[in-house]
């Protein structure tokens, strides 16, 4: 099944365009978002949490999506959770 498109930015400008879609086969949020800047993905590196190595894993990034997409996440949650709306 492709991936369902469930939202941009509503603030996208021309070349601008954090995109939150859906993958209701891998059940997986995908996201498009602005690169981190060095500084912050090596705070992102840093940081220990509970039961997870430092640092970033071979095959996984940082990406910043900003937080007027709420909405945007939460319908994506929801197109997995419950396929049957929307």
């Amino acid at each position: 099944m492709a991936l369902r498109f469930i939202g941009i930015d509503p603030n996208t400008g021309d070349g601008e365009s954090p995109t939150v879609w859906a993958d209701p086969e891998a059940q997986e949020l995908v996201f498009q978002g602005w690169k981190p800047s060095p500084e912050l993905e090596a705070q992102c590196a840093a940081t220990e949490v509970p039961g997870h190595a430092k640092g970033i894993p071979e095959g996984e990034g940082v990406v910043r999506i900003p937080g007027r997409m709420i909405d945007v996440i939460r319908k994506a949650c929801d197109a997995l959770e419950r396929p049957d709306v929307g």
